[in-house]
């Protein structure tokens, strides 16, 4: 048994912050309370600087095995999570072979890590690389995937609303990501000042908001619930509240770099930070944060992706898009956002595991009866971005290097 003694408790579902003493027996809960005597034979720790909380979700993350264990496998992800704090990782569909069928999604069931993270797969929606086709949506719903998304955008918008009619009576989670390929004009910064001084094609804004309108005028007419990813722009945020005031059945997110980071970061020419879509510009920024304090924007996402040093080792234009960040997540939203007074560390707690858990049906309930896990997180903890602190496989990140203040110490499950 361990007893933290006056540990900072994060209650996102009581909406309490508050020091207490937790008693752990075998990683569960036995006692909690503002006092507690400590019982023969437990280990006490101080609590002092750090934080208990429930065990963090990421809505949606890039594995590399199945097909490109180079870059990480089930084992090095779901180890990576654990180190950042999260107890529940949802694989986006885009491995090879793609999780678009019964059969890969059975071998992913079968191979999962001895681990205290839960690695759920999405569905693909779509059959092969153009996604003229919908799988066989009522099969992979049977064989236990999380939900339905490409982690693509899903542009042709006639076999969009065949699949909102099709997956409605299903009620499984929907995530889909608004964005024109078209209009994006191969854009490799968001449209603006930052983007012409830099010499970077601009992308524009409404290579978002056009295919956000789409789905939230589907959305409107057929009623389906969808959970909108990678939302990046001001005026995203604007439609999104419009929509939400308005009654229809959605719920959005953005990720932790959009919320960190603008344009003006993209002057390094870093390949790590070239994103899609890509970080918007300072304004974005602000009114996603805003966004994720209100509500509007329900959940941070880590939209974690490694790939080796070989294939990111090129220019900013030709390096694939993604980076790392499930073991770095949690530290600098902390230290960019509870610690600058930007946002509460219950909101910031809530948008990454009780406000994320209802985005795919899922409910997190009060740290006292909570049984998914907890997390404890070290607020000063001060440790450097290499090889030797990495359990990812890749080492992908503009961070490499750095020194990070934050740790995940421990997650219970």
């Amino acid at each position: 048994m361990e007893l933290l003694r006056q540990v900072r408790v994060i209650d996102p579902v009581a909406q309490s912050d508050r020091p207490m003493d937790v008693l752990l027996d075998a990683g569960k809960i036995s006692a909690i309370a503002s006092q507690l005597d400590a019982p023969a034979d437990v280990e006490v720790f101080d609590g002092a600087g750090l934080v208990f909380g429930p065990a963090l979700i990421d809505l949606y993350s890039r594995s590399g095995e199945p097909g490109y264990e180079e870059r990480e496998t089930l084992a090095s992800l779901a180890a990576a999570a654990a180190a950042g704090g999260f107890g529940q990782v949802n694989l986006l569909p885009n491995t090879s072979p793609t999780i678009d069928n019964p059969g890969t999604v059975a071998w992913l069931q079968q191979h999962q890590p001895d681990s205290t993270v839960s690695l759920k797969p999405w569905g693909a929606i779509t059959l092969g690389v153009k996604g003229e086709q919908l799988t066989e949506l009522g099969d992979l719903a049977l064989a236990g995937v999380a939900g339905f998304a490409d982690g693509k955008p899903l542009t042709n918008l006639g076999l969009l609303r065949r699949f909102l009619e099709y997956a409605k009576p299903m009620a499984q989670p929907i995530m889909l990501w608004p964005y024109d390929v078209p209009l994006a004009c191969g854009g490799l910064a968001r449209e603006g000042v930052e983007a012409l001084r830099f010499g970077l094609p601009g992308q524009p804004v409404y290579a978002e908001t056009t295919a956000l309108s789409a789905i939230i005028e589907l959305v409107a007419e057929i009623g389906t619930p969808v959970h909108l990813m990678r939302i990046s722009t001001a005026r995203s945020v604007a439609l999104i509240q419009q929509a939400k005031a308005a009654g229809m059945p959605i719920t959005a997110s953005t990720t932790w770099l959009h919320l960190l980071y603008d344009t003006s970061d993209l002057a390094t020419y870093d390949p790590n930070l070239r994103l899609n879509p890509p970080l918007g510009n300072a304004a974005d920024r602000e009114a996603l944060v805003a966004a994720v304090k209100t509500g509007v924007i329900d959940a941070i996402a880590v939209d974690h992706s490694p790939y080796t040093y070989e294939e990111k080792t090129v220019a900013f234009g030709e390096a694939p898009i993604g980076t790392l960040g499930l073991e770095l997540a949690l530290p600098m939203l902390w230290q960019g956002l509870v610690e600058t007074g930007n946002l509460s560390a219950i909101e910031l707690w809530s948008a990454l595991s009780s406000r994320a858990a209802s985005c795919i049906q899922q409910n997190v309930s009060a740290v006292e009866s909570e049984t998914s896990g907890y997390v404890l997180f070290d607020t000063g903890a001060e440790w450097q971005v290499n090889s030797g602190s990495l359990h990812s496989l890749s080492q992908n990140t503009h961070l490499l290097g750095q020194m990070v203040k934050g740790k995940a110490l421990k997650l219970f499950h």
